[in-house]
């Protein structure tokens, strides 16, 4: 059975307070002011174009604070509507300007001063008024006896009726004057429904609305509308945004009970309803009952998309407005957070579907843009990833300076911003003299700037090729010999030239399992296979990416007639039951080297297509992992447990045809001696993950 969330009519009623309102009559539109001050309406609405800030001349009125109030005008005793009233509270903004000379000891004021005090004070107040689907701008003129108020001064009020509106809708009201000396007044309210107000009986949209009952049934929401069967009623679902125009969704016009099904993942928090019967000025009442859904929240941070475009902007895109913040940081390679920088983009909610400016005077491959929501990391875009090459090995420098313009220079390093000239044990601190003269000298390239702060990006790259110069020579050499000793050889060598390529792929939980994977593909290395692993090619995945290495080695593997490992490890289960489960809206891997969780995205197709026996073997390790943990769709091709079953899983990696048993049993000895030390000290490690619920330790 559904559950229901929440019984409401058409028109979200929220308030348990029920309202007497006071009735207006007639449609025409008026305005009224405190005394002290006069006002006139114009005649019909303006265009809604608040313009630019401009400088006050002098003492102007402006629009201090918005008051609104709900009516009733009513064109006959029982056919009224809900209208919205707007009391405007006005101040004086600006000065005159004082006299100079002699007029400061009691001399002779100027006349033409005199004259603008002794004048009004006028101003054009514009209101503006958006409920969905409609908008509507009017403009008040008002003045005031210059002579009568200060600057700052509150000079009084003046209220509009009034603006109509549906029940239960959300409302946004702003304020201005033209010209613009000051940011626009705003205010959003949510208007009550027929049950909060004594209107059943003067609003004949009260009298038979319809019903909506909102619940869930596992994956899907139902919207069910109890009306009889002759009613005819529209309804539409849109997303009501607060930056830019509502968005139409879905529209029907409908007749009867109906019930309307959405998935979960159509969910949004500004997922709207409007309802309206099928008459003539009918009233179009809107709710919106997923602002508050974990779901919809979920939903709208997997659709969001961030973007960085050339050469300095970026837009984020969300179906609704985003309750987030976005700040630079400094990606260094090799992984490890991204580090936030000193100059901030704007702290206000981000714009959504708008492009914005970086404040960069010039832009590095190892700046990143981050969006957070709730002190959360949701979203992270890096310069890097279109345009600007691979990640470099630069250091950062954070200028300060004081009011005396003196300064004072700090590396960014992950322990934190090391000073220059210190003692600490960093590679800041041993290369700060040479860091500090390729600043003087010009070497280094100025990223952001203002009055107090800067940050500079200096090259390390000399620095790296003149300390590990010799240790690069002394591993050429140590390779070379190694080189020579295998081809005394023989029979290695041979077997090498026709060794089976293999690919081993892998989720990285922690170090104590990474050795244990270097470990078996150590140990494979000895025996005829050409082995590669994500752990010998750190840069290239640094250069590439992880996904991009994945389809070029397990093509390059495939072609040549090899055979790709899939290592289970608990983690690893993880990742295939969510890519399972979610398929393509699971969020693209945030971890640098993280091959397994890349290659999902094609190891899946070949596995529900039928074309992975024979291109992929899977494994797992004793101790770490139970035999039916391995998810059901791995299944249809062979799977190992290791190292007991490692003369089964020899012979698969084999060229078909390798002969002579006993040196597959001999093969497999050396493999198990070396991968045991490794397994026994991951399962003696304390802290070891593993929920035997969920099977991913058996225990031995």
């Amino acid at each position: 059975m559904p559950v229901p969330w929440f019984l409401l009519s058409l028109a979200l009623g929220r308030s348990p307070m029920v309202l007497s309102l006071e009735r207006l009559v007639g449609p025409q539109d008026t305005a009224r002011c405190s005394p002290g001050l006069s006002c006139h309406l114009w005649d019909g609405d303006v265009l809604c174009l608040p313009g630019s800030i401009v400088s006050a001349p002098g003492p102007v009125l402006v629009p201090t604070r918005l008051q609104t109030e709900l009516v009733l005008r009513c064109y006959q005793e029982t056919d009224c509507d809900l209208c919205v009233r707007v009391a405007i509270h006005l101040a004086v903004h600006g000065h005159w300007e004082e006299p100079k000379g002699e007029e400061k000891f009691g001399r002779a004021a100027d006349p033409e001063l005199e004259e603008s005090r002794n004048a009004f004070l006028q101003a054009q107040v514009v209101l503006s008024f958006q409920a969905y689907p409609t908008a509507r701008c009017v403009l008040l003129e008002v003045q005031v006896p210059a002579a009568l108020v200060q600057p700052g001064q509150s000079v009084g009020s003046v209220v509009f009726d009034c603006f109509e509106a549906a029940l239960g809708a959300e409302v946004r009201i702003w304020s201005y004057t033209q010209p613009r000396y000051q940011k626009e007044l705003n205010l959003t309210q949510h208007l009550p429904d027929c049950k909060g107000l004594e209107v059943q009986d003067s609003i004949q949209s009260c009298w038979a609305l319809p019903w909506l009952n909102v619940s869930a049934d596992g994956d899907d929401v139902h919207l069910v509308l109890d009306v009889s069967e002759d009613q005819r009623f529209g309804l539409s679902l849109y997303w009501n945004q607060v930056q830019g125009p509502t968005k139409p969704w879905w529209h029907r016009n409908l007749t009867g009970p109906q019930t309307i099904t959405l998935n979960h993942t159509d969910l949004f928090p500004c997922l709207c309803i409007q309802v309206w019967p099928l008459e003539p000025d009918s009233v179009r009442t809107s709710i919106c009952p997923f602002r508050e859904d974990p779901r919809a929240h979920r939903n709208l941070w997997r659709a969001a998309r961030l973007q960085l475009l050339p050469p300095r902007g970026w837009r984020l895109d969300a179906p609704c407005s985003l309750p987030a913040e976005a700040t630079l940081c400094w990606q260094a390679p090799g992984g490890g957070p991204c580090q936030s920088l000193v100059p901030p983009l704007p702290p206000a909610n981000v714009t959504v579907n708008k492009a914005l400016e970086l404040p960069l005077l010039n832009v590095h491959p190892n700046l990143c843009v981050q969006v957070s929501s709730w002190e959360k990391l949701q979203l992270q875009e890096c310069l890097w990833v279109d345009s600007l090459g691979p990640l470099k090995d630069d250091m950062l420098l954070v200028e300060t300076r004081d009011p005396h313009n003196n300064r004072s220079l700090c590396a960014l390093e992950p322990s934190g911003c090391t000073p220059l000239l210190s003692r600490a044990s960093t590679r800041a601190a041993r290369l700060g003299e040479q860091l500090l003269q390729d600043l003087q000298s010009g070497q280094c390239l100025q990223l952001w700037d203002d009055d107090l702060r800067a940050l500079w990006a200096c090259p390390m790259d000399k620095y790296v090729h003149q300390r590990w110069a010799l240790v690069w020579l002394a591993c050429l050499l140590f390779v070379a010999v190694l080189f020579l000793l295998f081809l005394f050889r023989k029979d290695q060598v041979k077997a090498a030239t026709r060794g089976r390529a293999a690919l081993l792929l892998y989720s990285a939980e922690d170090s104590g399992f990474e050795r244990l994977v270097s470990a078996l593909a150590s140990a494979l290395c000895q025996l005829p296979l050409r082995v590669a692993v994500d752990l010998w090619s750190r840069r290239e995945l640094s250069a590439q990416g992880p996904l991009a290495w994945f389809h070029a080695q397990r093509r390059q593997t495939l072609q040549e007639g090899g055979v790709v490992v899939l290592l289970f490890s608990p983690g690893a289960v993880v990742l295939c039951r969510e890519w399972l489960q979610d398929g393509a809206s699971t969020p693209a891997p945030q971890g640098p080297h993280d091959a397994f969780a890349a290659s999902l995205s094609c190891v899946l197709p070949d596995f529900l297509q039928g074309r992975a026996p024979g291109r992929y073997v899977g494994a797992y390790f004793d101790g770490l992992l139970h035999s039916d943990a391995v998810p059901a769709l791995f299944r249809s091709v062979p799977v190992f447990s290791l190292p007991s079953q490692l003369p089964g899983f020899l012979g698969t990696l084999q060229e078909p045809g390798d002969p002579r048993p006993g040196l597959l049993r001999e093969r497999a000895r050396l493999v198990s001696q070396a991968l045991q030390p490794a397994l026994d000290q991951l399962l003696k490690a304390p802290g070891d993950p593993g929920d035997p619920e969920d099977g991913t330790r058996d225990g031995t």
